[in-house]
């Protein structure tokens, strides 16, 4: 806090500049997540204010980005469903997801995660974010197109047969619940079913018609219906709002396109009293926490996504500690990243509070402030403030704005987060890598973007372990030392010993992906042998399958009566073998040499 005042002028320029740039992508996600464009607002503004507050990177920039977005609007589509779509009944529920990936996040920062985070492969990011950038394409075609599942009334009303059964069926769940149904006798079932209004057909029509549009699948079979009722003034808005987008960058990137796509498109739109739909209306006024996620907190609801919430968390955090290593290239500065990652879960559970979309640190965001100035904290507090100011002063006129302008703006948005430099690499990068991008590409945009990332995981780190085990079963080998090639210090050994005694170079650690290799170590060695050398010095790790197959082999020559000599065995390597004993129950401590030369002493002394 010592130098927070120290670039007033800087700080707020950046803040502001960064904040406008924040204002149409804040609105877009907010439309794109079903929530409505307030929450994108509300999480710019609770996020960016209290992660430049507490975070670890004094330029980051941070608010609502696509993969949290693209994460958000899948949980939010389940537990909208879960609720009968109505979106104030669900909502504490999606907040309290939310508020758990913020105090994940908080988690992460705690035991000291944050530089971990950059092992996760680089595949399983490209696939990763790609697939974001062709979610948020395709989800949004139909809104360019002016095309809304309720408005379809022929299509709706395929759904009213399904609806009444629906309905039905909820009146028998509320009277088991109620304790009051009764097999012989369905006359208060008759009553409540005769309280069924067209409107409450309707209105679960809407429901089920929703579902079968919904996600990715739903977009994609939607569109020949979409063509088929397409909205020319919506396409029109939205295509002027893209070609303005990329349009005006080409005459300069000091003022951000979005902006003027944004407000050009809508002024158009407004004094020209075109007949288009507008995005939901923003509550005036400062925003109220909704005490729902407490008061109304249903563990059975939340359960089921608790694996989403530490996706979100993983997710941000990868986001956000990306953008700040940008921010540290720029400002040859250093961040803390078990700070930032804190800051963001700070962050990200108060705006969850307030009915906010999570984010992370935005990298375009970030570096606009870096450029317009900002070198403290004090600017992303100045991002967030501004945006409070602007929501306050012109919520019910941004409420105005055309729905496809947004939609425009968001598939600039999508074109411009997929991995082109991974997908250009394509050809000259191993399969297995290229399979892991697409496995993950395809699962993340047709299925499920948190399983996705799982399985690529796994597929990747299975990938990586068969490389180190056959690498090291590949340099490491078991010839008798006349035949083996020698290093350097065993040149000298005693020609009349080195078809008694054999060795095993092994280099690279023992673990689970390299533990079948090492057991053939035992089968390997002749039955002449006397002794066998192990030279451990090139072996950092032993895992515990490595330990127990090391424990395998010794038993195997020990049956052969073949005594096994150890070499340079590494400090952590040998906590574990006298951990259970190997040493000196199968491995005397007269058996264990630093170097290979008091090896040959002993071996002379001895044979």
């Amino acid at each position: 806090m010592k130098n927070f005042f120290s670039n007033i002028k800087g700080d707020t320029f950046g803040g502001i500049t960064a904040g406008i740039v924040a204002l149409p992508l804040a609105l877009a996600f907010g439309v794109s997540s079903g929530l409505g464009p307030s929450a994108g607002l509300y999480g710019a503004i609770f996020l960016g204010f209290f992660a430049a507050f507490f975070g670890g990177t004094p330029t980051q920039i941070s608010g609502p980005t696509a993969p949290l977005t693209a994460v958000s609007m899948v949980l939010i589509a389940g537990i909208v469903q879960m609720n009968d779509g109505d979106i104030s009944k669900a909502l504490p529920a999606i907040l309290t997801v939310f508020l758990m990936a913020g105090l994940f996040q908080i988690l992460l920062g705690t035991i000291g995660l944050g530089k971990y985070i950059k092992y996760i492969p680089y595949p399983v990011v490209s696939g990763f974010m790609t697939a974001i950038g062709l979610i948020i394409i395709i989800t949004n075609l139909l809104p360019i197109m002016g095309y809304y599942v309720n408005d379809d009334k022929q299509f709706v009303e395929q759904f009213k047969p399904k609806a009444e059964e629906m309905l039905i069926i909820n009146i028998l769940e509320e009277e088991v619940d109620d304790d009051i149904l009764v097999l012989e006798n369905f006359n208060e079932t008759i009553k409540r079913a005769e309280k069924i209004t067209e409107d409450d057909i309707l209105k679960e029509s809407q429901i089920l018609a929703s579902k079968e549009t919904s996600g990715v699948i739903g977009a994609v079979k939607s569109i020949p219906r979409a063509i088929g009722n397409i909205n020319y003034l919506e396409v029109i808005l939205a295509l002027s709002t893209i070609i303005i987008i990329y349009g005006f960058k080409r005459i300069t990137t000091k003022i951000p396109s979005t902006l003027v796509a944004l407000l050009v498109v809508s002024a158009v739109a407004i004094f020209a009293k075109l007949d288009y739909r507008p995005i939901e209306e923003i509550p005036g006024g400062f925003p109220i926490p909704n005490l729902g996620i407490f008061t109304n907190f249903d563990l059975s609801m939340v359960s089921p996504y608790v694996f989403t919430a530490i996706t979100l968390a993983f997710l941000g955090a990868i986001d956000s500690l990306l953008t700040s290593v940008v921010a540290d290239n720029m400002t040859k500065t250093n961040h803390n990243p078990n700070k930032e990652l804190i800051g963001q879960g700070i962050g990200n559970s108060i705006a969850a509070i307030f009915g906010g979309l999570p984010g992370a640190g935005a990298t375009i965001r970030t570096v606009v402030n870096i450029n317009a100035g900002g070198k403290t904290r004090l600017s992303g507090m100045v991002a967030g403030l501004f945006l409070l100011v602007v929501l306050l002063a012109i919520g019910p006129i941004a409420s105005k704005i055309p729905a496809a302008v947004l939609a425009g703006i968001l598939i600039t948005v999508g074109v411009g987060v997929m991995d082109y430099k991974g997908l250009k690499a394509i050809p000259n990068i191993p399969k297995a890598e290229v399979t892991i991008m697409i496995v993950v590409l395809i699962l993340s945009t047709f299925w499920n973007l948190v399983y996705a990332v799982g399985i690529g995981l796994v597929i990747a780190s299975l990938v990586f372990m068969k490389k180190m085990g056959d690498s090291t079963a590949e340099k490491s080998d078991v010839k008798s030392l006349e035949e083996e090639k020698s290093w350097d210090d065993e040149a000298n050994f005693p020609d009349e010993l080195k078809k008694k005694v054999f060795i095993k170079h092994i280099k690279g650690p023992i673990f689970f992906g390299s533990t079948s290799h090492f057991q053939a170590l035992a089968k390997q060695i002749p039955e002449s042998a006397d002794y066998v050398i192990i030279r451990m010095k090139k072996v950092p790790y032993i895992d515990q399958s490595g330990l127990y197959a090391m424990e395998d082999v010794l038993l195997e020559l020990e049956k052969k009566n073949i005594h096994v000599l150890i070499v340079g065995l590494q400090n952590q390597p040998a906590y574990l073998m006298q951990s259970i004993d190997l040493i000196p129950d199968l491995i005397s401590e007269e058996h264990l040499f630093k170097n290979f030369n008091n090896c040959t002493n002993w071996i002379k002394k001895n044979i």
